[in-house]
């Protein structure tokens, strides 16, 4: 899908809004999954160097940002295929009809602002698990 929409947007001086929020929502996937399986090889391979903790904050930011921008596009394509799809007669519906191909350059940048947002306090790394010292640890001998 990727490749296919980059393709038609090539040498063209606008891009139409589908195929921006196509674009948008293959590569954000593409990134996602790559990053995964990217992380899941370095806790395999690289298991001491993963969880330092420069590392693991810098790895839930980045996932925290693509998985977000992710769900962001979706949704876009979502809103965008109803808007054009369905015929409502409110005027709201009917001035986003008439806009929203103007609109998808905005609500993309929105959402990609949105997604650094909510992937900021990750770096710095305020959801974190501390460690509770004053709970019994399960590995002391009690015979």
């Amino acid at each position: 899908i990727l490749a296919a929409s980059s393709f038609s947007c090539i040498g063209s001086k606008t891009w139409p809004p589908y195929d921006m929020i196509m674009i948008s929502l293959s590569s954000s996937r593409f990134i996602l999954q790559s990053w995964t399986t990217l992380d899941f090889l370095m806790t395999i391979f690289y298991e001491p160097f993963i969880y330092t903790k420069n590392m693991y904050a810098a790895s839930e930011t980045i996932f925290t940002f693509l998985n977000y921008s992710s769900l962001w596009f979706g949704a876009w394509l979502s809103v965008f295929y109803c808007i054009k799809v369905a015929s409502f007669t409110q005027s709201l519906f009917i001035w986003l009809k008439l806009r929203i191909a103007r609109l998808v350059p905005w609500m993309l940048l929105t959402s990609w602002l949105c997604s650094f947002t909510a992937a900021i306090p990750f770096a710095w790394d305020a959801y974190t698990v501390h460690e509770n010292i004053t709970a019994p640890s399960s590995m002391t001998n009690s015979s």
